[in-house]
């Protein structure tokens, strides 16, 4: 019965939430069912009269999740398609891809997960993604998780989706492609399921018209021209392009999130090196220097090992945890925090008072970097869910944006220092579309780099991208130094690009 399919999933999910959750399907079925199947539940508890269990029941929702929560994560899962390149089936069938690098050669090979927290994406499911898509605009998406949904209904899986309503939804999205042929072949199916579908026949009729028009139209240019363009070669490919954006680097920046474009050569890979930090002989540090490896020789990156221990990190996500909030970016106009669609993730900001913790992982910042974090913004601590990503952006501000940190007085952000607060299964990486280098998280480490030249001036190679998490979850922690008082601690340099 549908009550003992939610209990064996409660019992399930339960016994390990955070693992359950790591995988995407899992996620987006959770929310779903949250929102939208919980009509059933109310349904079937309604016969109970009893009227404290039915008003228990109404003060619970309010703490599940709402229908943007599921159009959210139905995003989400057509952003991991897009960027880690996932057809609908493997997707539907909770075959998701990890990594496995090959030592010497940065490659990616991508594995199946044999996770034992796998789920499948019903008819239903699929359905639900093509028709969150279809709501936005995105025929794209739509063709592509409606197409999933009739194969597993022809395949005979049992569910309470119609034949007629994705046939509905399908042949309107293709038409959209200016796939005639093809609109026309799914409403006549759909017709010869339902004749008294208006709509369908009134679509057909109009396919029919323009079908004709275009037929009259390629006559009179074979008089003209003998070679002419149809939609015929759409129809034989069966396969629609993804339309552009507004992302430049788009293709760039997915293709560095799975591994492919690194521009690692075994040139640039001699002039990388480990060595031990002292922080400029800190005294902090003379006796336990830091592990430093370079990432990259130019902009310079480099990571360094065992900066926070196990313990600092689970204090630091318990403060904070009670406090996280959808994550913004700063307004370059108003300077003013705000949320948008390119971030995804939720972040809060821990001050030093809050627990000596904090205090100390800032103290040790201070200490490696040789910056001073009397004028840095508080130390952010960020979390990548389902499809959790911040595509390409700068973090310092640039000429056209002078007021983006007036309101902090510090003047702007000469360096970021990343800490890597959990090992991510797969994706995650953080990426540098400019100079196509990908970072890949590992606990306890971070990465640190200037945004800014010893003149003040931006490096724009900087500009990087937080990839979105496939399966797992992501921890990071961040400190941004700012210019004020670093002056002398960072002096500027001989030339524009010192």
């Amino acid at each position: 019965s549908w009550a003992e399919k939610m209990e064996m999933l409660t019992s399930k999910s339960a016994s390990d939430p955070e693992g359950y959750l790591a995988h995407p399907v899992n996620a987006y079925k959770l929310v779903k069912r949250l929102n939208t199947d919980w009509l059933e539940l109310q349904n079937l508890v309604l016969q109970d009269t009893t009227n404290g269990f039915i008003a228990n029941l109404t003060i619970q929702r309010q703490f599940f999740p709402t229908e943007e929560d599921e159009t959210g994560a139905a995003k989400a899962l057509m952003r991991l398609q897009d960027t880690y390149k996932l057809d609908p089936e493997t997707l539907s069938r909770g075959n998701l891809p990890g990594k496995c690098f090959l030592c010497g050669f940065l490659k990616v090979i991508f594995l199946f997960l044999g996770t034992k927290y796998r789920s499948f994406l019903t008819v239903g499911d699929c359905f639900g993604m093509g028709k969150t898509a279809y709501n936005d605009g995105d025929y794209y998406h739509t063709v592509l998780w409606m197409e999933q949904a009739l194969k597993q209904h022809d395949e005979g899986e049992d569910t309470t989706v119609g034949k007629v309503e994705i046939l509905d939804y399908l042949s309107y999205a293709v038409f959209q492609f200016g796939d005639l042929h093809r609109a026309m072949e799914l409403t006549r199916r759909l017709i010869s399921l339902d004749s008294t579908h208006e709509r369908a026949g009134s679509n057909l009729r109009y396919f029919e018209k323009l079908l004709e028009k275009e037929r009259e139209e390629k006559e009179k240019e074979k008089s003209v021209n003998k070679t002419v363009t149809t939609t015929e070669a759409v129809v034989q490919s069966g396969a629609y392009e993804r339309p552009l954006d507004y992302l430049p680097e788009r293709d760039i920046y997915e293709a560095l999130c799975r591994g492919e474009g690194v521009k690692m050569t075994p040139r640039r890979q001699k002039r990388l090196f480990c060595r031990y930090h002292d922080g400029n002989r800190n005294p902090h540090l003379l006796i336990a220097p830091f592990k430093e490896e370079d990432e990259w020789d130019s902009p310079h990156i480099v990571r360094y090992y065992d900066v926070m221990s196990d313990e600092e990190i689970e204090k630091i996500k318990q403060l904070a945890k009670p406090r996280l909030a959808r994550a913004t970016v700063r307004d370059p106009k108003t300077g003013v925090l705000t949320v948008a669609s390119y971030r995804v993730s939720k972040s809060s900001w821990l001050e030093e008072d809050d627990d000596p913790v904090v205090a100390k992982v800032n103290q040790r910042m201070q200490q490696i970097t040789g910056l001073t974090v009397k004028t840095a913004e508080l130390l952010q601590v960020a979390n990548y869910g389902m499809g959790g990503q911040y595509e390409p952006h700068f973090d310092f501000s640039r000429k056209d944006e002078p007021d983006a940190f007036k309101r902090l007085g510090t003047g702007n952000r000469v360096a970021t220092f990343l800490n890597y607060m959990s090992d991510v299964e797969a994706g995650g990486a953080t990426v540098f579309p400019d100079f196509g280098a990908a970072i890949w998280p590992k606990k306890g480490t971070a990465v640190f780099w200037y945004n800014l030249f010893r003149s003040g001036e931006g490096d724009y190679r900087t500009r990087h991208a937080a990839c979105p998490v496939l399966v797992g979850c992501k921890w990071v922690s961040n400190k941004w130094f700012h210019e004020r008082g670093n002056e002398f601690l960072r002096p500027c340099g001989r030339t524009e690009v010192d």
